[in-house]
């Protein structure tokens, strides 16, 4: 099983909503900040979210701030991003990433394997 495995891609109207989630697995989360970022159509992956490991610290890119929101549960090894009012930007690959920092902006080494979102209008 891969340590960090994200789902609830799928396809979502423009201006709507889609949550995501990241099981974590063999790593004690809540040691460490958690990320979530955006690779686009042909283009590099971008961080776009960061939470701190006790969940009390977060940074968003400029890009999705104030429609993003990232969470985690640390007992239940989750980690979430509620997508709101989602733009045709917003279309792409999210990944679910560790860091080896505990706070943000974090230092993120490992990835999960994507899950796509595609906004259609």
């Amino acid at each position: 099983q891969l340590p960090l495995v994200e789902s609830g891609g799928g396809m979502v109207q423009f201006g709507g909503s889609l949550r995501l989630s990241c099981a974590v697995s063999r790593f004690a989360m809540d040691h460490w900040a958690m990320g979530w970022f955006h690779q686009a159509p042909g283009k590099e992956r971008e961080p776009i979210a960061c939470i701190s490991s006790l969940g009390d610290g977060t940074t968003y890119a400029d890009s999705v701030q104030g429609r993003f929101t990232i969470s985690r549960a640390n007992p239940k090894r989750m980690v979430y991003l509620q997508m709101d009012n989602v733009q045709s930007g917003d279309t792409g690959l999210y990944y679910c990433a560790a860091s080896s920092t505990t706070d943000c902006p974090g230092r993120f080494g490992s990835w999960g394997q994507g899950t796509p979102v595609i906004v259609f209008s």
